[in-house]
């Protein structure tokens, strides 16, 4: 079997939402020497890419596209270990990932996590109900790098926490040092230019376009 058929089976386990098939096919390519970087760009992020396209146009629906989500996460915890070692340092940027205070709502933000990754970010996920002191300690501790804050709400009540988000920011003197995207069912492009962030996305494969051309 040649690498881009490797390639093709890859990506095929996760359009097919094979979460067992998509373990064994990662490691049978580590095996014929495809290296963890061309695994993730080569295969998976095609299928996930496929798999957004399939969401965008109501193919698929959001339980589908969370057993793909569920296949990548089971081919990236082969892959992970291996990439510090394959390409030090290389990526688009770090995405910090979180839900924002006050809310628990959590499978949009880790479908989005999922596809950031899959498109190249190192991601440092705080979780849910996440403080502004704790998206501060984060900011703070990767200055100088590239990143991008991904924060979501589900609810109107924790929407109106992004704002102080990025107050904070401004207070600190931090605000130039990270782009802001915010998402959730509320969460409109005139709310983000009201509160001075940069982006919102509609779904999880818009966000991973959208935070791409943040880092470009």
């Amino acid at each position: 079997m040649g690498n881009q058929e490797i390639l093709d089976k890859l990506r095929d386990t996760i359009v097919n939402q094979d979460i067992a098939g998509c373990a064994v096919a990662t490691q049978e390519a580590l095996d014929a020497g495809v290296s963890a970087f061309d695994a993730i760009n080569g295969g998976l992020s095609v299928g996930m890419k496929i798999i957004g396209e399939k969401f965008e146009e109501a193919v698929i629906f959001l339980p589908q596209i969370m057993m793909s989500a569920k296949a990548m996460n089971a081919a990236m915890e082969i892959l992970t270990p291996l990439l510090a070692e394959e390409k030090p340092g290389e990526g688009v940027g770090t995405a910090i990932t979180f839900v924002q205070e006050g809310d628990i709502h959590d499978i949009g933000h880790r479908l989005v996590s999922t596809m950031l990754g899959a498109n190249g970010f190192k991601i440092v996920d705080l979780g849910v109900d996440v403080s502004n002191d704790k998206i501060l300690d984060e900011v703070v501790k990767l200055k100088g790098q590239k990143m991008v804050l991904v924060g979501s709400a589900l609810m109107t009540t924790s929407m109106l926490g992004q704002k102080d988000t990025v107050e904070m920011l401004k207070e600190e003197g931090l605000r130039d040092a990270v782009k802001i995207m915010f998402g959730g069912a509320p969460v409109s492009q005139g709310w983000i230019d009201e509160i001075g962030a940069d982006a919102t996305a509609e779904n999880a494969a818009d966000a991973s376009r959208v935070a791409l051309e943040l880092m470009s």
